[in-house]
């Protein structure tokens, strides 16, 4: 079992960066898979970005090129950096643990003001 807990979230004008953080309660080494995920109002939850383990990453075409992952092993924590963001951004942003079974944290929520 893992617990995952999400910070970093608040309010940021367009064009603006915010980083996420996710402190996960046992070693990231052990867990196959750390994502983020979103979820807008009155939209379906999407994958934002994942990274593996081994570091393989993969993003939504919608934030490429504007959000990094990363890990930190030491820390046991995973991190979001969203730079240039957009209204459209707005959402709550969700930890997930996968190892494969999904463990999810609280959410954190962003909102990016035009």
């Amino acid at each position: 079992q893992v617990h995952v807990v999400e910070s970093g979230g608040g309010l940021v004008q367009a064009g603006g960066s915010l980083r996420l953080s996710c402190a996960a309660s046992r070693s990231i080494d052990s867990i196959n898979v750390m994502a983020w995920y979103r979820r807008a109002p009155r939209k379906e939850r999407e994958m934002v970005a994942a990274i593996t383990k081994e570091n393989s990453t993969n993003y939504a075409d919608s934030v490429k090129g504007r959000f990094t992952i990363s890990r930190d092993s030491a820390k046991n924590t995973v991190y979001l950096q969203m730079n240039s963001l957009k209204p459209e951004d707005t959402a709550v942003y969700y930890c997930v643990a996968i190892t494969p079974t999904d463990y999810w944290g609280q959410g954190t929520r962003v909102t990016v003001s035009s």
